[in-house]
């Protein structure tokens, strides 16, 4: 055990008239805290969390959407010395019983909003001993307000002395149940040091950081609370809006967010006199990341915003960042993902266990950092069967080429074999990606009696089209094993909240059409 100075009262000591946090949600007063008011309501909930019985390695969970009172809960667990644990705000009741279940949840934090929801099933909950809510209370008797347990806004006993202060985030569950990924707080500062310096994010007096996506993925969150390592200003937006977006940028020039595809999507999307109308010249770096952008998107961000502001990471909830392309190389190495991020070493491995150092052979990716996950909560079997010497793998296939950029093929379990063929999704969806008539795309395996799977594409159209239209258009790039033999046009691709496509429920959807 070591004691240390919490960075929000170094911030607080030091800079405390910048600001943290900026909450602007419309039809609502914006709300303005600087650093000396954030780190005093972020003390005041951690002695809260003490005064219910909370101690190191207490389970507490929040729930909610974006806000100054979300931040406020995270920082204020780290503090009081506990495991965060965020819940997708969307979550059903049995999804919430499952997470607050699986994780053995002491203290829920949650928007008042979405009690109803948690109150279904609060009775199969016996480890959850205190629900804590904030905002307009609808229902009375299954929560506290928060103002009941805020304690005072001095420096928490706690603060400094728990060297092993972790967070639980749950895999996005794209494949399966969601997994609960444990790491240490903090275990990302010597990797993350060199990561933010390389992105320009070291020159805090100008950083304000927009959350693009819910806090409670890995991605939006874990970019935020790095922008606030250095004494950033976080924007945040209650729920994705893109032309809310686009004026949150404009009014509180914005110079840094992190995104999935799906909300620069419709960003881009939108008509061009929208757009017009806000002045997006501040953002300075957008790092691209959740799910794989396509070179169609690229060069449609590229077109409405600075062309040295767009930055990409691959990484995951449990590896955290593994690479990074910068924004010289965006066209110049499409399809990249880029070099390894500061403090990173990769390897690729073959079938057999073999580590491929040729450029063009695709191997299974496994990382090492100061920045990986611990183990998967209550699932140590899966951890270890990912793990390797020290290196971690999520199950992506990747390959290298001449001059050490990484190009990622696809997850393993997404993999089609049609007709002895390999077949990765991700190069499918790229090339249909660019018929001027798809909005958005996803490709699935489906059984298939002569060539054990086909290729099946999910598109969502722009104007009409026809089947066969994107068959040919397929058969003009790819090769026979990989032209979709089936397409069905959907209106919308089912999601995760970080903007991950579900594609267990595309083959679910398939199985209901048979």
């Amino acid at each position: 055990m070591g004691v240390k100075v919490d960075h929000l009262t170094k911030h607080a000591d030091e800079i405390g008239d910048r600001t943290a946090v900026i909450d602007d949600k419309p039809g609502h007063p914006i709300r303005e805290f600087d650093y000396v008011a954030f780190n005093a309501r972020v003390n005041a909930l951690a002695n809260g969390f003490l005064s219910l019985g909370a101690s190191e390695g207490s389970h507490i969970a929040w729930w909610g959407n974006n806000s100054v009172e979300a931040l406020t809960t995270i920082h204020a667990i780290r503090k009081s010395g506990g495991v965060s644990i965020p819940i997708p705000y969307r979550s059903t009741s049995e999804e919430a019983l499952y997470l607050l279940s699986i994780a053995d949840v002491e203290i829920l934090v949650i928007e008042a909003r979405y009690v109803p929801v948690v109150e279904q099933v609060l009775g199969r909950l016996p480890n959850l001993k205190h629900v804590v809510s904030y905002g307009k209370i609808e229902t009375g008797g299954v929560s506290k307000p928060v103002e009941e347990i805020l304690g005072s806004s001095s420096t928490p006993v706690s603060e400094g002395n728990f060297i092993g202060t972790q967070n639980m985030i749950f895999t996005s569950g794209t494949t399966g149940k969601p997994k609960g990924a444990v790491r240490k707080v903090g275990g990302e500062a010597n990797q993350y040091g060199p990561l933010l310096e390389l992105l320009g994010w070291d020159e805090m007096e100008s950083l304000v950081f927009l959350t693009t996506g819910p806090l409670y993925h890995s991605g939006p969150s874990g970019f935020a609370l790095r922008s606030q390592l250095v004494g950033a200003t976080v924007v945040t937006q209650y729920a994705f809006d893109p032309e809310d977006w686009l004026r949150l940028v404009s009014t509180h020039r914005v110079s840094a967010t992190f995104s999935a595809p799906t909300p620069i999507r419709r960003v881009t999307s939108l008509p061009d006199e929208v757009k017009a109308k806000y002045d997006v010249s501040s953002l300075s770096s957008l790092i691209a990341n959740a799910a794989p952008w396509t070179m169609k998107l690229k060069r449609a961000y590229l077109r409405d915003f600075r062309e040295d502001s767009l930055w990409e990471v691959y990484g995951s909830t449990e590896l955290s960042v593994c690479t990074v392309l910068a924004p010289e190389d965006q066209l110049r190495k499409p399809g990249s993902c880029g070099v390894p991020a500061p403090g990173v070493e990769i390897q690729l491995v073959d079938e057999s266990g073999q580590v491929i150092s040729e450029p063009g052979a695709a191997g299974e990716l496994y990382a090492r950092s100061n920045a990986l996950f611990e183990t998967y909560y209550k699932s140590h079997d899966k951890y270890l069967e990912d793990h390797r010497d020290g290196y971690q793998t999520v199950g992506d296939i990747a390959y290298i080429d001449e001059e050490g950029y990484y190009f990622i093929c696809d997850r393993k379990k997404d993999m089609i074999i049609s007709g002895g063929v390999n077949v990765y999704p991700a190069e499918v969806e790229n090339v249909l990606d660019e018929h001027p008539l798809v909005h958005e795309v996803a490709v699935i395996g489906i059984p298939d009696e002569e060539w054990g799977e086909s290729v099946c594409a999910m598109v969502v159209i722009r104007n009409e089209c026809s089947v066969e239209d994107i068959k040919l258009f397929a058969r003009s790039h790819l090769s026979g094993p990989k032209v979709p033999k089936q397409v069905f046009f959907v209106d919308e691709l089912p999601k995760t909240g970080s903007g991950k496509v579900l594609k267990r429920e595309l083959r679910e959807l398939i199985q209901a059409k048979k």
